[in-house]
Order: C-alpha cells, then structure tokens, then sequence
C-alpha cells in the first residue's frame, strides 16, 4: 500500500475486479464493492487518472476467458490503457501459467505497468515483493486446486445420492418448482419423447423418426431450451439420428438418474470427456419414469440391432477429400452394386441424405469412378506443367550411378548362395526328421512349403544378379526407366494427391472444384 508513482499523468488506469462463488467464502473483504472502494482510494491518493473499471463478478480466476478481462485486453491492445491496478494477485488469475504470461511478458510488451496493492507487487520500479510473485501465483493455483477437488467431491456425493445437479434436465423433464436437485415430467414435451418411443416400436429407424419429426416442425431439445437460437448452419435446429438414438437408450426415462456421463479434463479447461458407461453414476428409483421399463428394453434392443447394419466402410483414392459444394459437408459413400456384384461407389450429400425432406440441400449423387478420373487427368495437367522429363533423367541417372558404385554383385551372390545352401540343408534335416517320426506329418508339409517358398524366391534373385552381371543395363536406360516408372506411378499416389489437394467440391449440377493447396496450382487449374 506505500506505492509511490512519481509521474501519474502519463497513465490511463484500468482498474480490474474479480469475484467468484468459491472468494464469496473468504469473507465479505472479496466482494465487489470493497475491491472498488479500495482501487478508487489508491488512485485518488496518488492522483491517477481512470480510463474505465472492468469487472467479473461470478467468474473463476483459472480462466481467461472472463467479458471484462477480455474487454480490458482489447483497450490495451487499443493503447486506451497503460497501467492496470488490482486488489490481490488473486484477482488478476489464480492459473500460475497465464498469470505468469501476463505478468512477465504481455504486459511488460504491451508497456503497461501493474500493480497489485495488498501484495505490493509494482512491475514499474525494481521490488523484492516482485521477485517473489512466481510463488504467489503458484499458491493461488494451488487454492483453486483445492477448492475445485472440494466442489468436485461434493458434486459426486449429490450424484450417488441421486440429486440432479446439471444445469438443464433430458428432454421431457424440469426441474422441480420448489424441491432442490429434483426433476419432474414436463408435460409441455413429454407427448414428445413418448411418441419417439412408440414410434421406435413401430420399427421406424431413428433416422426415420428424425425426418418425421423435422417434417413436421417438432422443436429440437435444444431448440425449445433456447440453447442454438444464434447457431447457423444446415444442422441448426433439426432433429438427428444420433440425438433420437441416445435419447432411446437414455434410462432418465426409466426414473433413473444418470450422471456423471462426462468429465472435465482439469480444473484450468472446461472441455469435457466422454466417460465409458461402467464409469456413470446411475441411482434408480429417483423420479416419475416417463416410458415402461417393458417398451424401454424393447426398444433397446431394436437400436442394437441395427448398429451394425452400416459398419462397412469403403476405401478410395481420394477418401477425406470430397465435400459438397453448397453445404460444405464431407460427401458420404454409397455402394450400389450392379447384378455383377461388384462395388460400384456413389458420392451423396450427407445432409440431404441426413435432412431429405427438410429440403436443406440436394443430392448431388455421382459415380466415384467418374470424379475420380476428373480429378486425376487434372493432376496430370497440371503437373506435367512442372515436371521435365529430361531433367528428372538426369537426376536419376545420378542416383542409378552412385547405386551402381554402392553395388558389390561378387558379395550379394555369395550371401545369396550361403542362404539357399543354408535352406536346402535344412530340408533335408526335416525329412530325416519325419523318417524318424521326431516330426509329424502335417507340421513337416507345412514348414516344407514355407522352406521351400523362400529358396524359390531367392533362385530367382540369384538368377537376376547373374544376368546383370553378365549383361549389365545402361545408365541412361535405367534412369529412363526409372522416370518412366515415377511418371506412371505418381499422378495415382494418395500421398501426391492429400499433399497436393486441399479438399474437392462436388457442385449440384456435377461440376468438380479442384483447391489445390498452392496457389501456383490454383492459377494452373
């Protein structure tokens, strides 16, 4: 509190307040007002002249991501602000990594001085409170540890006792008007989830159900929430197979409460992992069941039963490279074989296949074969524009010349002929063998033909090294043949290909969209 600023016109002060849930238990000292009244004493005193002050009330010191902190960054970025005040070291972060960051390198780049009144932290004058300000923060991280594993358990007892603590209840139920941590049936949408159910009976397909639904202009959970009102997209507000899916499967409607389904990575992040079901916390009995257990299992099993019908998955040249034009979604692949049998693969938009009769795109269907073979007479054009065939001679016969002085003919024959000699005596140590009966029958006819493979193949190599030895290949016609062969090879190599191509874009009217991920190339297509 005894810091001195000798020359206070050259600053525009923000003056930054945080405050969460967990600082409300430190005592009334953490609240708002006496963060404020405290800064506004300490600039009147020292004369300082106060751009804006930012405040954060309710948000945790292990993110960044708060409105205020944010809005503040921006007026320094703006150079609106040079110096920014806190109460406590606290109040800035409790993330030791981030609070490092801004103290030692953003703000001293940003030229912006801070100042931390209870810990007499001045990054403007030379202090040994400053030397000590690592620890500070590794301290305050270390609070926000605790406090995370203390509401964590707490978190996890409610849920083995049953008690819903998330923030909005499936589909079909809400939370109780007077009783806390329970749900009720929302009768406003619970037609809905038991129709779903009914439906699924019937033996309609979820994604089936989902069309009809999306036909009819049925609210989607989010949706009726009012969780994607600001969400765009062809997704946005329609129903999904996966969404009707996990709701059939979802024992919530059972009367059972089901938690713990995922799981922050850490206290610092708040991105979720999903947890294997063996990991939930599931409590029976704890509400009105919505559907019978006798439809639930049923339907159950009619869901498992189609989860395989679709497992098979096809490989081609241009997989992961293919996206409708006017959605921007990856295409899916159909296989339509003729009488033949054979594969026969067709390109379709997955949002019309997904949303047919929502009308959000169109189907755009076209033979794989088709695109393809588009795709890569393009490649070809355009890399022919680059490749010189008698430059890379050139440079093949360079590589076939060191190769040649690398080679030693004279000692790969020997080793050659050791290892035939090696395998013939083996053979004849297995028939002894079998004569003998040390060796069965079939285990003797299988290692013979395996022993008896590898000497063929390496006859055959003996062979070719004792042609070109007698006979050898040119220089010159080697490199040809070798530039011949990378010609013909590389125009159909998916490595060339993903390095070249940064996606494909199938149009409505079948026009194929080649980005290149060159601009060079761009201009060349």
């Amino acid at each position: 509190m005894y810091l001195e600023i000798s020359n206070p016109m050259d600053y525009h002060v923000a003056l930054y307040i945080r405050l969460s849930k967990e600082d409300e238990t430190e005592g009334p000292s953490q609240s708002v007002t006496n963060q404020k009244s405290l800064l506004n004493e300490f600039v009147q005193q020292h004369r300082l002249s106060v751009y804006d002050t930012y405040v954060d009330d309710g948000w945790s010191g292990t993110s960044f991501d708060r409105p205020d902190f944010q809005r503040m960054i921006e007026d320094i970025e703006a150079k609106k602000v040079n110096m920014v005040i806190t109460k406590d070291l606290s109040r800035l972060g409790r993330d030791y990594i981030m609070t490092g960051h801004y103290m030692e390198r953003y703000f001293p780049e940003k030229r912006v001085r801070y100042i931390s009144l209870l810990d007499g932290i001045d990054t403007g004058v030379e202090s040994t409170a400053n030397d000590i300000t690592p620890f500070r923060a590794i301290m305050n991280d270390m609070y926000a540890k605790d406090i995370s594993k203390k509401i964590k358990s707490v978190k996890r007892d409610k849920q083995r006792k049953g008690q819903f603590i998330g923030g909005k209840p499936m589909y079909g139920y809400k939370m109780h008007p007077t009783e806390k941590n329970e749900i009720v049936i929302d009768e406003e949408v619970a037609p809905v989830v038991r129709r779903i159910f009914a439906m699924a009976l019937d033996g309609m397909s979820c994604r089936k159900i989902a069309a009809t639904l999306n036909e009819e202009g049925v609210p989607t959970p989010a949706t009726y929430c009012g969780w994607n009102m600001g969400r765009k997209g062809p997704y946005a507000g329609l129903w999904s197979s996966e969404r009707i899916s996990e709701m059939l499967q979802n024992e919530t409607y059972l009367g059972n409460m089901v938690q713990g389904r995922t799981v922050k990575i850490s206290y610092k992040s708040k991105k979720c992992l999903k947890q294997d079901r063996e990991n939930w916390v599931v409590v029976e009995n704890t509400h009105e069941p919505l559907i019978d257990k006798e439809t639930f299992q049923k339907v159950r099993m009619l869901v498992n039963s189609r989860k395989h019908t679709r497992s098979r998955t096809y490989d081609f040249l241009l997989k992961g490279l293919i996206f409708c034009h006017e959605c921007g979604y990856p295409m899916a692949v159909l296989n339509r074989p003729p009488v033949s049998g054979e594969d026969r693969l067709f390109f379709v938009c997955r949002t019309y296949q997904r949303f047919t009769k929502a009308g959000v795109c169109s189907c755009h269907s076209i033979k794989e074969q088709v695109v393809t073979e588009a795709v890569l007479a393009k490649v070809r054009e355009v890399c022919e524009a680059y490749l010189d065939p008698n430059r890379l001679q050139s440079i093949a016969a360079d590589a076939v010349e060191k190769a040649r002085k690398a080679e030693n003919h004279e000692a790969e024959i020997q080793f050659i002929q050791n290892k035939i000699d090696s395998l013939t005596a083996n053979l004849d140590k297995m028939y002894m063998d079998r004569l003998t009966g040390l060796l069965a029958e079939a285990d003797f006819e299988r290692i013979y033909q395996r022993v008896k493979m590898d000497r063929t193949s390496l006859e055959e190599k003996l062979k070719e090294l004792e042609s070109q030895k007698e006979s050898p290949v040119s220089t010159e016609d080697r490199a040809r043949e070798l530039v011949q062969q990378f010609l013909d090879s590389a125009y159909t190599s998916r490595e060339l290909l993903v390095s070249l191509i940064e996606r494909v874009e199938l149009t409505e009217n079948k026009q194929i969209i080649i980005k290149f991920r060159f601009r060079e190339l761009e201009a060349i297509s």
